[in-house]
């Protein structure tokens, strides 16, 4: 096993500082003059719970007609103050907007709840409360909000059919694929979480013993950790957000760390009603960030568009627009889509021949980054984490390359790894990356993802199949795709015994390949 405390306490430090400042920040947030002021009630929510919240209605609104309802519910660890800019924008364009802090944070009551049934019953008795106090149109309600209200958001659209659309943005569908994709805790999201909420939050037993469990890698507790994650994900119910047949806009970040992004991919093939798919560069909530200061956003735009088109009828071509958009981390335009399964049309392979053997317990040097940092540095400044291929040991990391593309290489999607493992112990937990690797042998992180094993039987081969984080990159021509394996990585908790070794093998009828997904040309 690996040392997850240290590493746990100093996220958890940066966490909540980060949560402060933000906090401190959007209550500063700039907001749009309005001629009806914000509003700050109390609401009674579920079991009898107050929800703080704020309201604002449309310039004039006399009671004579009816506006469009917006709910928001506010992101982790953040006040109500949050979307007062966006609020005021909205209420201004003829919506009623209630935002409302979930409870369990800041002056709500209650303890966090992490979206179970509690938080999906607060955001009806919040559109009961604003039907009841505002000008609002019970057959025009819409849900919006960032990742936590994201989450709560969908949640609540597959719960209550009053809600008409839904903008999801920076949020989860499956929280388990989320922090525990290949069987593997990712520490680092966990601690910035757990961090936030113990400062501006109180947490329930229930999450602090999931915290506890997870930190500790209980396996005894995996299956109830799994079923309480199914019962706060939006793909559990989506058989019944499709029955109700709200129209649901998902937008997200490639290199977010807290919910990536193939659980969003893999939950809008599922939708069948009117449905929206965007990735832009970023990690998590940064691609919003700007918006929620009241500055021009591509997402809120977007939202905005979406809830007009559905909500108010308006004819402004969202919905004749290709409904997947996607922007590269390397070029600033943006590409369309007809579905998600056309965006890495083409696949092309490369080989992992050969048997290699690597040790365990030792950082190789190839890594996912710093949650928050390596994605934010990557938006801004297309600087993703990097590692010298060449210099990479080869006793701790396996290492495959393709050929020097002779033009560029438009990687689409999710890149796919297939290869037979043999352990030396039972458990184990392995990390790949993918590298666009120069002509010196310096390799830039295109993706990445953990995988996890246990009751295996030593000396004995299997096959894994593991899906990288989807992403948007593009290799330049004279360059080549690396292929990187190591077991150990900061933002992962890895489950090496020590001494353990790994090899990994290409038998002749079951060959081992990287799968690389390519943007049709």
């Amino acid at each position: 096993m690996g040392h997850p405390r240290k590493a746990l306490r100093t996220t958890t430090v940066g966490a909540v500082s980060a949560t402060l400042i933000a906090g401190s920040a959007l209550g500063l947030a700039p907001t749009a003059q309005a001629a009806d002021a914000v509003r700050f009630v109390d609401i009674t929510g579920y079991g009898g719970t107050v929800l703080k919240a704020n309201v604002i209605t449309p310039a004039g609104a006399d009671g004579t007609r009816r506006y469009p309802l917006l709910v928001l519910p506010t992101s982790w660890g953040l006040p109500q103050v949050e979307y007062l800019a966006q609020a005021q924008k909205l209420a201004n364009s003829g919506y009623v907007v209630v935002s409302y802090n979930v409870r369990g944070f800041w002056q709500s009551g209650g303890e966090i709840e992490v979206a179970g049934p509690p938080d999906t019953a607060d955001a009806s008795k919040v559109i009961d409360w604003a039907l009841a106090n505002t000008p609002a149109d019970e057959g025009h309600i819409g849900m919006a909000g960032v990742s936590y209200g994201a989450g709560i958001s969908l949640l609540a659209a597959a719960k209550d059919k009053r809600i008409k659309a839904v903008a999801s943005l920076s949020g989860w569908a499956d929280l388990i694929d989320s922090i525990y994709s290949g069987r593997t805790q990712h520490v680092q999201a966990a601690a910035l979480l757990d961090g936030a909420s113990l400062v501006t939050g109180r947490q329930s037993a229930e999450i602090r013993q999931i915290f506890d469990n997870l930190y500790a890698s209980n396996l005894s507790k995996e299956q109830e950790m799994i079923d309480w994650g199914k019962k706060r994900s939006a793909a559990t119910y989506v058989d019944q957000l499709n029955q109700n047949g709200a129209a649901v806009m998902l937008a997200n970040a490639w290199g977010d760390t807290v919910f990536a992004p193939n659980q969003y991919a893999d939950f809008y093939e599922k939708l069948t009603g009117p449905k929206r798919l965007e990735f832009r560069p970023g990690d998590h909530a940064t691609a919003e960030l700007t918006g929620l200061f009241g500055l021009p956003n591509d997402v809120w735009t977007d939202t905005e568009r979406w809830f007009d088109h559905y909500l108010k009828g308006a004819d402004n071509g969202i919905n004749r627009e290709e409904p997947v958009r996607l922007k590269s981390r390397s070029t600033g335009g943006y590409e369309g889509y007809p579905d998600w399964k056309s965006v890495g049309a083409t696949r092309k392979k490369i080989a992992l021949s050969g048997t290699t053997t690597i040790h365990t317990n030792v950082d190789s040097g190839a890594d996912g980054g710093i949650v928050f940092l390596s994605s934010i540095l990557d938006q801004i400044a297309q600087v993703p984490p990097v590692a010298s291929i060449p210099l990479l040991p080869r006793r701790w990391a396996a290492v495959w390359q393709s050929e020097k593309y002779t033009t560029a290489q438009q990687v689409r999607g999710t890149a796919k790894l297939h290869t037979t493992v043999t352990p030396t112990k039972e458990s184990g937990t392995l990390v790949a990356y993918l590298y666009d690797v120069g002509p010196l042998g310096l390799g830039k992180l295109v993706s990445n993802a953990p995988y996890t094993f246990h009751g295996q039987t030593p000396g004995k081969p299997f096959g894994v199949d593991l899906e990288l984080f989807s992403t948007a990159y593009d290799v330049p021509a004279g360059h080549r795709l690396a292929l990187v394996v190591d077991t150990v990585d900061p933002l992962y908790i890895e489950h090496n015994p020590s001494g353990a070794q790994l090899t990994f093998s290409s038998p002749s009828n079951d060959p081992s390949y990287v799968s690389i997904p390519l943007r049709e040309q």
